[in-house]
Formats: C-alpha cells, sequence, structure tokens
C-alpha cells in the first residue's frame, strides 16, 4: 500500500474512467489536468474515436483544454479493457437506468465488473462513481475483487464515491463541488482520499460505500419530493384560481425553513427521475414501502399529462381541438440551457400530444436532433413566421436565449410551463399554476 500511496501523491498513477459520457469524461479531464496520465474506457466505438481525435462531445467540457490534453498524450481513450492491467486507479462511471418497471438495471455495473474481475492486479484502487442501491459496492463488486484471491485493504482498494455532475451549473462544477467518499476499509479511504485530491477542492470521507450511496439517493430523493410538493401545489393552484409561482416567491421571502422548490413539466436527466427508485426498490426487498418516494414519484411523473391538459384547455378556448392541430414544443433539453434530454418530460409531453393525432414538432437551440420512436426529427428554426404557423406553442424548457416577447407576440396560444412569461401580460398565455 505504501508504495501505491507515493505514487498516487507524486502523481505517478495511471487512472483508469471507466464510461466517457457526462460523468466520466469531466472526471477524466479534471485528472489528466492535474498531471495524472488518465485513459479512458468506453464500449462506443464512435466516442473513443472522436475522444482520440480530440473533439469534444460535452458541453460541460471546454474544447481547447482537451484538445491539448489528447494532443499532450497525458489523455486517451480505448475500448479495450486489457488496458486495465496498466492502470494504478479506477473511476467507475457508467450508466445505471431504470427497467421498463421502475427497477434498477445495474447491467453496466455487472459488464464492468465482470472486465475488472478478468484482469484485476495488485494495488488497483477502484472506486464506483455510478448511482445505485446501497450495497451495491459490497455485495456486487467486493466479492469479484475477493474471487482472484487479493485482498481487499491490503492488495486491491475498494471504495464508493457517487458523483455530483449538474449539467450546465455556472457555479459549481467537477472540481468545487465537495465530493464524498467512502471506502470498504481504512486504507481504501486513504487511497481514495489521496486520489482524490488532486482533483477536488474538498472531500468529505463517510464511515462506508454504504454511507456515501445512500448520500447521493438522499440528495435527489430530498429533491424529488420537494419538487413533487410544488407540482402538486400548482395543481391546487390551478383549482384555487391562484398564481403558484406568486405563492412561492412569497414564500421564499421567509429567511429560514423555507426551500424555494419550483413546479414544472415533469423531471428530467439521470438523476432525479431515477435515483429515488433505487432507495424505493432496495427498501422493498427489506419489506418497507419509501411512501414519500413513491408519491413524489406518481405526481412527478404526472405532470407531462397535466401539461397536456392544460394544451387542449387552451385550444378549446379558441374553438379547436388537439387533433389536427399544429404544436410546436420549445425546448427538448431538461433544463435550461444545456443539451441533455435524458428522461426529458418533453419527450413525454411530445408523445403524448401525437397519441392524440396532433402534429408536433420541436425547436431547441442546444439540441439539434431527437429520436422519436426510432425516428430522428431535427429542430426548425423560430422566427415569427414559424410561430404564427402553429396553433399553440408551448415552453417546456425556459433556455435564456429565448425572446420571450417575440413568441408571444407571434403566437396564436402558449403554454408556459416554466414561468418563463413572467414579465409578459397577454391574454394568449395559459401559465402552469396560474390558469385562473
Amino acid at each position: 500500500m505504501e508504495a501505491l500511496l507515493k505514487k498516487i501523491e507524486q502523481k505517478e498513477a495511471v487512472v483508469g474512467v471507466i464510461g466517457l459520457g457526462y460523468v466520466g469524461l469531466p472526471l477524466a479531464v479534471e485528472f489528466a489536468k492535474a498531471g495524472l496520465k488518465v485513459i479512458g474506457i468506453d464500449v462506443n466505438q464512435k466516442r473513443v474515436d472522436q475522444l482520440n481525435r480530440g473533439e469534444n462531445y460535452i458541453q460541460d467540457v471546454d474544447d481547447n483544454e482537451l484538445r491539448e490534453l489528447v494532443k499532450s498524450g497525458i489523455l486517451a481513450a480505448t475500448t479495450d479493457f486489457s488496458s486495465l492491467k496498466h492502470i494504478d486507479a479506477l473511476s467507475i462511471a457508467v450508466p445505471t437506468p431504470l427497467n421498463k418497471t421502475k427497477d434498477p438495471d445495474i447491467s453496466f455495473i455487472l459488464q464492468v465488473n465482470e472486465q475488472i474481475g478478468k484482469y484485476l492486479h495488485k494495488d488497483l484502487v477502484v472506486i464506483l462513481e455510478s448511482t445505485t442501491y446501497p450495497g451495491t459496492t459490497r455485495e456486487l463488486i467486493l466479492p469479484t475483487l475477493e474471487s482472484t484471491g487479493l485482498r481487499v485493504g491490503k492488495d486491491v482498494f475498494l471504495l464508493f464515491s457517487p458523483e455530483r455532475i449538474d449539467p450546465g451549473n455556472p457555479v459549481y462544477h467537477t472540481e468545487n463541488t465537495p465530493k464524498v467518499i467512502g471506502g470498504m476499509t481504512e486504507n481504501c479511504l486513504a487511497l481514495g482520499v489521496a486520489l482524490y485530491n488532486h482533483v477536488f477542492e474538498k472531500l468529505v470521507p463517510v464511515s462506508s460505500p454504504e454511507a456515501a450511496e445512500l448520500a447521493k439517493l438522499l440528495e435527489n430523493t430530498f429533491r424529488s419530493i420537494n419538487i413533487g410538493l410544488v407540482n402538486e401545489m400548482a395543481i391546487m393552484c390551478d383549482r384555487l384560481g391562484v398564481n403558484v409561482w406568486e405563492v412561492i416567491d412569497a414564500a421564499a421571502t421567509k429567511p429560514f425553513g423555507f426551500m424555494k422548490f419550483t413546479p414544472g413539466p415533469g423531471l428530467g436527466g439521470h438523476c432525479i427521475p431515477i435515483d429515488p427508485h433505487y432507495l424505493s426498490w432496495k427498501m422493498r426487498t427489506l419489506n418497507y414501502r419509501a411512501r414519500f418516494i413513491e408519491l413524489a414519484g406518481e405526481i412527478n411523473a404526472e405532470m407531462p399529462n397535466y401539461v397536456v391538459n392544460l394544451v387542449i384547455e387552451g385550444l378549446n378556448r379558441h374553438g379547436k381541438s388537439v387533433k389536427g392541430s399544429k404544436i410546436l414544443l420549445l425546448g427538448m433539453a431538461y433544463k435550461p440551457d444545456i443539451d441533455d434530454v435524458r428522461e426529458s418530460p418533453s419527450l413525454d409531453i411530445h408523445a403524448l400530444l401525437k397519441t392524440k393525432s396532433a402534429t408536433v414538432d420541436f425547436n431547441d437551440p442546444f439540441v439539434n436532433e431527437v429520436r422519436f420512436d426510432g425516428v430522428f426529427a431535427k429542430s426548425i428554426p423560430l422566427d415569427a413566421k414559424t410561430l404564427k404557423s402553429y396553433d399553440c406553442v408551448v415552453i417546456a424548457t425556459n433556455h435564456k436565449v429565448y425572446d420571450y416577447q417575440m413568441i408571444v407576440s407571434n403566437s396564436k396560444l402558449v403554454i408556459d410551463t416554466r414561468n418563463a412569461t413572467a414579465k409578459i401580460k397577454d391574454e394568449k398565455i395559459i401559465r402552469l399554476g396560474a390558469m385562473g
């Protein structure tokens, strides 16, 4: 261990990152910027080739920094898992989606686990970053490491450290977001801390991988439940004829005991719509029902339907049926000013409107094309003439680059799910939570 610790502290260790997506690539870049040689591993040959040409595909990564790191040889990518033989410390950042029954899909972790078993060697640090259910690190990865005869904590070292990536956040990035880390043993933790100290400004060591796994799930469960609360408040305010946005702003003036959350068309991204279900699933295996999680999930999952009902009501006011209407969605990304459409509620709104025989197009300045039912559709140009040709415009994502006054002025009907038009007074606007 002492030799490996010295190697890490002196930046002589080779770092591997498995999974070069929204989490893995920014992490790999930060390790390389810190002066450690990095080998990225991904099963996507196109992505690997693109990276080895110095071409960036992640919005939060600087194009020039990536290009220079690849050019200098400190960062490279491969699809060959045998490169694990040359790696001293490994971070695993693969997707952990849900299956159709909302149960955890850990197939990517299992595939990586199998490859680690093939190429495991003495003096290797393994850190799982993929969000998963409590116990995954101990129950799945630990047995694989120990099945080789190597001892965890003495020969190899295992930790869990949840990713905290927030795509598009202008303030908090990889390096300045505090990093929770839990080791299987004290030696494991010591090596993990030494490694991540090169990248992160603040580390938050906890007593076990399970504590780190649960910390991540608590963070996003907290957000899911509070978003579910304000989404339900929006529905209630519609029934009461009160503006939910005014209510929330008023409540937010309280300097203690209140944290502001806002309603919207549903949950998106790879964390909040998914992570709480990992905890709920785990608790079902222990004969316990996570009622808050399930209730919030139900409310949040229904919001795209609620938006479609607003569209139907708005069209009815204009004497039109949703069937045969032309509808334009503004924003396919799950939140403003990013290009990430994972789990975006806009996808559900699009599908629901199509099932009602509407003609649906979209515009998103950050998303060039989206796949719907196996067919790719492109973002259409946004101008006054285009807007006038649609029966209804739905603001699904409040991108800052949108000229909302121009949008309202040239639209027949606007359904605003994000309160993006708060400063505009016009009877053609129907706002979620302020319908009256």
